[in-house]
């Protein structure tokens, strides 16, 4: 089943929101930190007014004997809890310690309180002198727009760092992205800087040097195993045109039997050799009948029946053409036929076409639970099986070399479809 990918999401992009969220925090906290900072220097530059003015009333008392009267006009001495003003005294009294007050009609107030004399209040109405409280609004406009203007400033920061920082990426990729697997770059990882972008470069640079050296140790195998197959078969074939015409008739059908198999060799062969280079060409496809094919199948493995009770049941769906390579269906008809013959004590094998796909069912053992997730992988293979564990795996290589759809199922025997219709 094809995975959806993940909707593409810019490098530059990323680093560009990012940097202007981190701008747009930090101005955040260092407008939060200076709002603070400007309330905290208000009341202490408050409370040493007041606090000079204390000690300028205790050394009048000490001095005459009497409480002076405060020198500022929105400073006032109380001299009993039940004096003080009545937006505050219910407050005073429930916490005693608290030195702060918000009155009635946006009045604030600062108390001190005198150590010596505990009943004597020095009360600040200091609502007039609040800056802050009144320029907040302001303040906060003001913030709010050097937070763009920054913002701003570090979005355009953040484009030049990204575009400077993604530029050796996209070199990177217009090198290795649309390189032709027989003509790899070689040596580019010099041209880009020594960072993480330059030890990228040079993995990949590493990296296609193998792949470069691997696809030319296949390319020489398929060569060389191409000549060292056919060359055989062509001597098998050659024999047996030789010893038909030198041979009596008793011998025809071993010798039949001997040129069909160098010729379902030479095919096979060829089939292997397509899927090794990866020929996936549409002009080698041609139209053919699946019914002469699969009757050339059985009777290319009737040998595995041998000594059987089985039966063939080839159904008239099969008498239909197709658009396909005829060397591969023969290829896939000889390896799902040969595991069905050779699996099939008794009973029946089945060929027919359901709908678009072509179905090769028996009554056999069918496939063991051990081996039944991964059946369709090399050098797997069950218990009975005398072969090297590669049918179903030609077969699977095969379906995906023609775009065919493969579907194996094991029950009461085994199942095998083939979609090689559209």
């Amino acid at each position: 089943m094809k995975q959806t990918k993940s909707k593409f999401t810019s490098l530059r992009r990323r680093i560009m929101t990012q940097f202007c969220l981190f701008a747009l925090v930090l101005s955040a906290v260092y407008g939060a930190i200076a709002f603070v900072l400007m309330w905290t220097l208000e009341d202490s530059f408050i409370e040493r007014e007041i606090t000079h003015e204390a000690e300028y009333l205790q050394r009048g008392f000490k001095q005459q004997g009497q409480w002076p009267v405060p020198r500022n006009g929105y400073m006032t001495l109380y001299f009993s809890v039940t004096e003080l003003p009545d937006d505050i005294r219910d407050t005073v009294i429930r916490v005693p310690n608290q030195r702060e007050f918000f009155g009635a009609d946006k009045r604030h107030y600062h108390l001190y309180r005198f150590p010596d004399a505990p009943n004597t209040f020095l009360v600040s109405e200091v609502s007039k002198m609040l800056i802050v409280r009144y320029m907040t609004n302001d303040v906060l406009w003001f913030m709010g727009f050097s937070g763009v203007v920054v913002s701003l400033i570090a979005c355009l920061i953040a484009w030049f760092i990204s575009r400077k920082t993604i530029r050796p990426l996209r070199q990177l990729v217009q090198v290795v992205g649309g390189a032709d697997p027989n003509a790899l770059p070689r040596r580019f990882a010099d041209q880009f800087p020594n960072d993480e972008v330059g030890i990228l470069a040079d993995s990949l640079e590493q990296s296609m040097q193998r792949i470069a050296t691997t696809l030319e140790r296949e390319r020489c195998f398929t060569r060389d195993v191409s000549h060292e197959l056919r060359t055989p078969l062509a001597i098998i074939k050659n024999a047996v045109e030789v010893h038909r015409i030198r041979k009596g008739s008793d011998q025809n059908v071993v010798i039949e039997r001997i040129a069909d198999a160098a010729i379902a060799m030479e095919k096979t062969v060829e089939t292997l050799l397509v899927l090794a280079r990866e020929e996936h060409t549409q002009a080698k496809k041609e139209t053919f009948n699946v019914m002469p094919l699969v009757e050339k199948s059985v009777v290319g493995n009737a040998h595995l029946l041998e000594g059987k009770k089985v039966e063939v049941e080839i159904d008239d769906s099969c008498n239909r053409e197709i658009f396909a390579q005829s060397g591969m269906l023969m290829v896939l008809l000889n390896n799902l036929l040969g595991n069905a013959f050779q699996y099939t004590q008794s009973g029946r094998v089945e060929v027919f076409f359901s709908g678009n796909q072509l179905v090769v069912q028996d009554t056999g053992c069918g496939i063991e639970p051990a081996i039944s997730d991964n059946i369709m992988e090399p050098a797997v293979k069950g218990s009975q099986s005398t072969g090297f564990g590669f049918g179903l795996s030609i077969v699977k290589r095969l379906c995906e070399h023609q775009g065919w759809m493969l579907s194996v199922e094991s029950q009461q025997g085994t199942r095998v479809s083939v979609s090689v219709c559209d």
